[in-house]
């Protein structure tokens, strides 16, 4: 931890033998939590401390250097349209801000990039819609509040970028907020079960919600689960692919998806596929066996390097091709570059050598449920030092929230859907009564949290800021509209 962070002692006094005076383990971590929020009060947690010596920028050029060269432009480009688009590709200067900040000790599997963004719906395997966190590339154990702040500051960001109130502002902020302290409350008082197969799905809480819904509100959340519905493999094979002489290839669209027969220059194509082939089926072993049977009954067809998201820009991410033996339906997969987490020097380091795998292990800790093709590999090609991806499906059901229309009601509604989910993911990791008895009853976290949110809207306005100066100077180089 960094210096002037500050962490609360955990530990509790020791207890009597006779049965009348035992402390159960509920007990324990109410009083741990409790003890938490006297050495490190609730309100304390407004505070932005940062160091005396700061620069997001060379921390942004630090990290292009891990980077495919010609992407980082790109990634530069997105963060520079506007200060929100600046704070989804801002988790590394986020977390060294972070690390200056009041610590409760209490700690989480954390998303890492918690931004109201990075949730959405998508399909369960029992084919249902549902509503989780959707990105997990900076994963890793750390305190509570550091994914609260990061989703509060989120909402107060998006919030100023579409003209929205002070006041509105806050009452986002404080809702977010709330939402993710009342459920944690909840949490507490389930058993583990039922708090490991709590899950928001969209379809129940609509039909629950319906008549106390307007009845546009219901349309249009019916029009959305249309949608997401028509979002999967199918849908993206049609959208990213063509047949050409009776097979089907990668749509070739520079810089955003360029085949690996456009990448590989002097190179033999076959051999890199044979290359690709083998990964594959080291991806496969990660796999319980039913999943491994199934990626079996497909054939590796096609391979294209794509530009995703704007943080993970110019981190490797491939789309992967498969033929299924029926000949019917097409898959398509993603195989994304798991570099270390942005949280790693702050948090401490990962104890996965994979990063894809830590990726992975966070991912199936953190959400309800999850792709049935996730899984990891470690690429070694000749000449060149390892590289550690996760594979998931490109698409299944996927469906994002529209930022940029949201009024102060919607963004509140959705605030409160991402609080309870951050929630229930943290419930299920770490020491769920111990959170909710350091959170209390009170608003007193939710004031201190959006006071922290404004502050950092502040601040991210002047790093976007910063961005733009750099990229004037020549510091940076920015590809914009890609």
């Amino acid at each position: 931890m960094a210096r002037g962070a500050r962490t609360a002692s955990q530990k509790t006094s020791g207890t009597k033998t006779t049965e009348a005076a035992i402390r159960w383990p509920g007990d324990q971590s109410v009083a741990a939590g409790k003890a938490a929020r006297v050495q490190v009060p609730r309100e304390s947690h407004s505070e932005l401390s940062t160091p005396r010596v700061r620069d997001p920028i060379n921390l942004l050029l630090g990290q292009a250097e891990s980077r495919v060269p010609e992407l980082v432009p790109v990634r530069h480009g997105r963060m520079l349209a506007s200060p929100f688009t600046y704070y989804r590709g801002a988790a590394l200067p986020m977390a060294a801000d972070l690390a200056w900040t009041p610590s409760s000790g209490l700690r989480v599997q954390l998303c890492g990039d918690a931004h109201l963004s990075n949730f959405g719906a998508f399909g369960s395997p029992e084919r249902r819609v549902v509503f989780d966190l959707n990105d997990f590339d900076e994963t890793l154990p750390g305190p509570f509040e550091w994914d609260v702040k990061r989703l509060a500051a989120s909402m107060v960001v998006a919030g100023r970028d579409n003209g929205f109130a002070p006041k509105d502002r806050r009452g986002v902020a404080v809702a977010t907020t709330a939402a993710y302290r009342t459920a944690m409350r909840d949490f507490s008082a389930m058993p583990i079960m039922e708090v490991w197969y709590a899950r928001f799905d969209v379809e129940e809480a609509l039909a629950r919600l319906r008549s106390a819904l307007p009845k546009k509100t219901v349309r249009q959340t019916q029009a959305q689960l249309a949608k997401a519905r028509t979002r999967d493999s199918t849908q993206a094979v049609a959208k990213l692919t063509t047949v050409v002489d009776g097979r089907r290839r990668i749509i070739s669209d520079p810089p955003l998806i360029v085949p690996i027969e456009e990448l590989a220059g002097a190179f033999d194509v076959e051999a890199v596929y044979r290359f690709i082939r083998g990964l594959i089926s080291e991806y496969a072993e990660t796999l319980p066996a039913d999943r491994r049977r199934l990626v079996e009954r497909f054939a590796l067809t096609g391979v294209a390097r794509k530009v995703v998201g704007v943080g993970s820009v110019g981190t490797e991410a491939w789309i992967l091709l498969m033929e299924p033996e029926d000949g019917l339906a097409p898959l398509l997969l993603q195989a994304k570059e798991a570099q270390r987490s942005a949280l790693s020097q702050y948090a401490g380091e990962s104890h996965y050598d994979n990063q894809g795998e830590r990726v992975v292990s966070g991912q199936r800790l953190m959400q309800a449920v999850g792709d049935i093709f996730l899984g990891w590999v470690r690429s070694v090609p000749p000449g060149r030092g390892a590289t550690d991806y996760y594979v998931r499906q490109l698409r299944d059901w996927k469906y994002s929230a529209e930022i940029e229309t949201m009024n102060p009601a919607t963004m509140t509604a959705y605030g409160r859907m991402c609080g309870w989910t951050l929630a229930r993911a943290h419930a299920r990791t770490g020491d769920r009564m111990a959170i909710a008895a350091y959170l209390g009853k009170s608003d007193a976290f939710d004031r201190a949290v959006s006071a922290f949110a404004e502050s950092y809207a502040d601040q991210t306005e002047t790093d976007h800021g910063a961005l733009a100066d750099a990229v004037s100077s020549g510091r940076v180089q920015a590809q914009t509209g890609v």
